[in-house]
């Protein structure tokens, strides 16, 4: 049995689940599995540098054998210097109040628990008794509900969570050499009689799902368990593909995320999935709630051929739009917090000699300087413009539009509704309600950021004194993308 030591500990060297020095949290059930993986670091410390606390939990689901389980758990810990600590938990009540099934129940208090536990002995890891079959038992279980290839690499041999590393030492062992090392060891451990009830999905899974393939396929565990090794490492490599994309592609804003479609369309389908499947990560959609079929609603929403604004409630309140060539993520907002939802709109004086103006409603700032027009420069963009400072009519307004906004447009005769000219420059839905307008002291709207200037106080050869504003706003570049795709 030296040699499965040594298969621990080379596991560990590879897979760096833990340093000399390290705290290790191992959840203790009482089971042959999680009694091994005690008795196994304990031989494994003093060489490796560790320290370990045992943890226990009583779920009370099951009466007196939970009780001599958790006895037994204490008493092994003891024998061995290790200290234990356990608790116990009503969670037949805690089930009945949250509605949870048993299984979710168990591992949400289980987790937190050994999460508390870490933290008051300040441990960087939490060992978990999981093994090659239930490696196994996990990716059949993922193949018949139905999994994306991410899914077959199914139980991660270490992952954070909340600031502590999740590492299981055992994965790459069986239950037989498992029960081989208790019965050459003589360890006493405990049966949960619960595992035979068919109940459990994964029961059905291990006794008579797995026997059945096992017909065709001797060997069936151990090509689930390769199968879960090499989609784990694929996985890896496609995630950091898609960690690269969404870097180049994506920027994210006080709302959520966006991107150019084109930029989504530039990738392959299959990192097209994941980027969604990411983005929506980040906005507040947990990977595991998010169904196939909202990833590909959302990805055709992208194609040439779809409609050029569009909106789908992808889950808890997290909302997809397309504007034009922009691909919204937004997380769900307060009522208040929309303009566009709640009809409110903004307005701010600027007076003369004023330098900026921060415009929190449209993410933006003004810039404004007054110089002779011998040192003014042209307009480098529509985000820029310069006027005759003399012929301004002041105080100056900054607002979003109102009902029934006209401008005399530079270059064309009369007037044009400012709406009209917003669907014309394929100005985004969700920016129509909070853009900037210029607006002077007789109402006439002088200039629309990113949009269009009026024919009003134009700089001619005669202007001596000129007024040259700028807008900086992250969000403005949409408007300048919306319309070079």
């Amino acid at each position: 049995m030296e040699d499965w030591l040594n298969v621990v500990s080379q596991t560990a060297a590879e897979e760096r689940l833990w340093a000399a020095g390290d705290t290790i949290v191992v959840a203790v059930s009482g089971g042959p599995d999680s009694v091994a993986l005690l008795h196994i670091l304990h031989e494994l410390a003093p060489k490796e540098g560790l320290t370990l606390i045992a943890a226990h939990v009583d779920h009370g689901f099951r009466g007196e054998e939970s009780a001599l389980e958790a006895e037994s758990v204490k008493q092994m810990a003891g024998e061995l210097g290790i200290v234990c600590e356990s608790t116990y938990i009503d969670l037949p009540a805690y089930i009945e109040e949250t509605g949870m099934n048993p299984q979710s129940a168990a591992r949400e208090k289980r987790y937190a628990y050994l999460h508390e536990v870490a933290e008051k002995h300040q441990a960087k890891r939490i060992a978990i008794a999981h093994h090659g079959d239930d490696q196994a038992e996990t990716v059949l279980m993922r193949i018949v509900r139905g999994t994306s290839p991410g899914g077959l690499s199914g139980i991660p041999i270490r992952r954070t969570e909340k600031n502590v590393e999740l590492i299981r030492p055992l994965l790459r062992m069986y239950k037989a050499d498992i029960l081989s090392f208790c019965k050459n060891r003589g360890l006493r451990y405990s049966q949960d009689s619960s595992n035979e009830q068919r109940y459990y999905f994964r029961n059905t899974v291990r006794l008579d799902l797995l026997p059945a393939l096992a017909q065709y396929n001797p060997e069936i565990a151990n090509a689930l368990v390769r199968l879960s090794l090499l989609a784990a490492q694929e996985d890896e490599w496609m995630e950091g593909e898609t960690q690269a994309a969404f870097h180049r592609y994506v920027r994210q804003n006080s709302v959520g995320c966006q991107m150019n479609r084109e930029a989504l369309l530039s990738l392959h389908v299959a990192l097209q999935r994941r980027m969604i499947k990411l983005i929506l990560k980040c906005v507040g959609l947990e990977m595991e709630t998010t169904s196939f079929d909202i990833i590909e609603t959302i990805r055709h929403a992208a194609d040439r051929g779809a409609a050029s604004t569009w909106s789908i409630d992808a889950g808890r309140g997290i909302r997809f739009v397309r504007e034009y060539d922009v691909l919204r993520f937004i997380r769900a907002q307060p009522e208040s917090g929309s303009l566009e939802r709640s009809g409110g709109g903004y307005e701010y004086i600027v007076t003369e000699g004023a330098a900026q103006l921060e415009v929190s409603e449209a993410d933006a700032r003004l810039i404004f300087s007054e110089l002779p027009s011998s040192s003014a420069d042209r307009p480098k963009n529509r985000q820029e413009a310069i006027f005759d400072a003399a012929l301004l009519q002041y105080p100056l307004t900054v607002r979003n539009r109102r009902p029934g906004d006209r401008m005399a447009v530079l270059g064309l005769n009369g007037t044009k509704k400012v709406q009209d000219m917003f669907v014309d420059d394929r100005i985004a839905p969700s920016q129509r309600e909070i853009l900037p307008l210029l607006v002077d002291g007789e109402g006439k709207v002088l200039w629309i950021p990113g949009v269009r200037r009026s024919d009003a106080a134009q700089v001619l050869p005669s202007t001596t004194r000129v007024l040259h504003i700028r807008m900086e706003n992250p969000a403005s570049d949409n408007i300048v993308s919306n319309k070079m795709h």
